[in-house]
């Protein structure tokens, strides 16, 4: 039988893995030496790398980012922590007018492999500053790889090969995945490019990513008490999406359903379904419905945040309309 280690220390395995590969990689970001790191996930790391490698930083987002991109470009391999998404709004200016153009911009002369790693989502109680899903925000723009990994696979495999791409790479780690645990008894190789089908069905395709891909697997598991096959596609890489693999499960089950943390208006779900609809329209028996974030700052009450958020209930409501 396997170990059985949490999504947190899958993390820490990754980046562990990636300074003793590469001299070029270093951490940095506030909290993430001393202090181990505000969800843990670089604790030890300081005393095993020493402080070149470790880098706590001043609570300076447009700074610290400002220079990974810097260090970026002048050859390093940089890894970024900010704490949670939030704070990522901080440093939109150098991330999205410098770090993802710069390629484009010298027509490839220049390149800015840095990675950059966040807490997103809600459900503990952080309130409306500290509960953003914004992953759809940064997957609209070009010259950016977007990652969310919602298995323990994924969060020990996808660290090393983000740092080989040539373009900035954010990866999403859900808050509430840091405690998950599964079995893994080595590193394993992940591919950064494609969604994975966890359920296979033949009634409807449930897609989610990041903190909402378990409720669909709990909302497909009760669907199939029910007599409902639910497929549940994790897409994992939301910038480029796998079109493919969203597509061949739709044209199998013919009905779609979105599981998006994010808030209906503009969201990635929206764009997912558009693709749905331009590219297999005539595969469908019903149209594609989503599940979304309410259009609200997120409460702090828990009773108002678990009624804001996609629950397993409300997926599995959509499901059954849509099965109708």
């Amino acid at each position: 039988m396997s170990p059985r280690i949490t999504y947190r220390e899958a993390l820490r395995e990754a980046l562990r893995e990636a300074l003793q590969r590469d001299e070029r990689v270093f951490l940095m970001g506030e909290d993430v030496g001393r202090y181990g790191g505000t969800y843990a996930v670089s604790k030890g790391l300081l005393e095993e790398f020493s402080g070149e490698r470790i880098r706590d930083t001043p609570l300076s987002e447009l700074a610290f980012v400002g220079a990974g991109i810097g260090a970026a470009l002048g050859g390093m391999r940089p890894i970024v922590e900010v704490m949670t998404v939030n704070f990522a709004l901080l440093a939109l200016d150098p991330l999205i007018n410098t770090a993802a153009t710069l390629r484009h911009m010298s027509g490839g002369q220049f390149s800015v492999p840095l990675v950059l790693r966040m807490a997103t989502g809600a459900g503990r109680q952080l309130a409306a500053q500290h509960s953003h899903s914004l992953e759809g925000w940064f997957a609209h723009i070009p010259g950016l790889k977007i990652l969310a990994p919602a298995t323990v696979e994924d969060a020990r495999g996808m660290l090393w090969p983000a740092l080989q791409n040539p373009d900035p790479v954010l990866i999403f780690e859900h808050a509430q995945l840091y405690n998950l645990e599964d079995e893994l008894d080595r590193a394993p190789t992940v591919d950064i490019r494609s969604a994975r089908v966890r359920r296979e069905g033949s009634d409807l395709t449930l897609i989610a990513y990041g903190g909402t891909l378990h409720k669909a697997l709990q909302a497909a598991q009760q669907l199939a008490e029910e007599g409902v096959a639910a497929e549940v596609i994790d897409l994992r890489v939301l910038r480029p999406l796998d079109d493919a693999t969203i597509l061949e499960s739709v044209r199998k089950t013919r009905r779609a359903l979105v599981v998006d943390e994010g808030w209906c208006s503009g969201s990635l779900a929206a764009e997912i379904i558009t693709r749905i609809i331009e590219q297999g329209f005539f595969e469908l028996d019903a149209p594609p419905a989503r599940v979304c974030s309410a259009e609200v700052p997120i409460p702090y009450a828990k009773h108002l945040e678990d009624a804001a958020l996609p629950q397993v209930p409300t997926i599995i409501a959509a499901a059954r309309k849509l099965c109708q």
